[in-house]
């Protein structure tokens, strides 16, 4: 995986949706791990081509799942807040930042 690192809450939720994904079909778990991986790719490779969101983030809206991932720019490089669901309440991460 890229070197981008997650707030924890943000790596907790990205973890839970891996095993979530891969308890309703077996390689599913894994494909989104390289969905976000390629989401990371990107961030690392063009950190303000990322859409603007809320609160100063940006946000690269995955292919093939319902998510987003957020992030925060900073000096030293990118920081992700949160591997957010489409379907759950928006800025629901607000308060990680």
């Amino acid at each position: 995986m890229i070197e981008i690192p997650f707030l924890p809450e943000a790596e907790e939720e990205f973890l839970e949706w891996v095993d979530r994904y891969e308890g309703e079909v077996r390689g599913l778990g894994g494909e989104f791990i390289e969905e976000v991986e390629r989401a990371l790719e990107r961030i690392a490779t063009f950190p303000e081509h990322g859409s603007p969101h809320l609160v100063n983030t940006r946000r690269v809206v995955l292919q093939r799942f319902p998510f987003s991932v957020v992030y925060d720019i900073l000096p030293e490089g990118a920081l992700v807040v949160a591997v957010a669901h489409h379907r759950r309440r928006p800025g629901y991460w607000r308060e990680r930042i």
